[in-house]
């Protein structure tokens, strides 16, 4: 089991980093260079840079990633991909994306997209708050000590 984040804006890399060691599971970072940093990383933790393209990323983390994964990602385009690999995809948030959930998750951005487009405003996200770091921890924990039972 190896855990690969989306990393150019998940406000849980730390959370991430630490739960893992506890669990000696390797986690892999991707990111673009744009984020660069010459900063050391701890044991178990692998920086992996891509171009700053649209989705470089995303498709980095899908060729990578194999039965028995975990992908942390905000992005519901890269969710999808991850859960027609049969891998357990997480959001920063603690929610877990599913095969049941994914289809209305997908459908919501494209309906704010053409809002958007059409000169619409839409409501962005909630601020990220303590509580949603917690919850994804309680989440991020119970997941991996799960796996790590199969």
């Amino acid at each position: 089991m190896k855990i690969y984040v989306d990393a150019d804006a998940c406000p849980v890399k730390e959370v991430i980093i630490e739960e893992a060691r506890d669990f000696e599971v390797p986690v892999i970072l991707v990111t673009s260079f744009s984020h660069f940093s010459n900063a050391k990383q701890p044991s178990g933790v692998k920086t992996i840079y891509v171009d700053s393209g649209a989705d470089a990323a995303d498709y980095r983390i899908v060729r990578l990633v194999e039965k028995g994964d975990i992908i942390v990602t905000q992005d519901y385009g890269l969710a999808s991909l991850g859960l027609a690999k049969g891998i357990i995809v997480l959001h920063h948030k603690g929610f877990r994306y599913t095969n049941e959930n994914i289809d209305q998750l997908l459908q919501t951005r494209y309906l704010s997209a053409m809002a958007r487009k059409s000169g619409q405003r839409t409501k962005g996200p909630k601020p990220f708050t303590a509580e949603d770091r917690e919850k994804f921890r309680d989440l991020f924990k119970q997941v991996i000590s799960r796996e790590k039972l199969r």
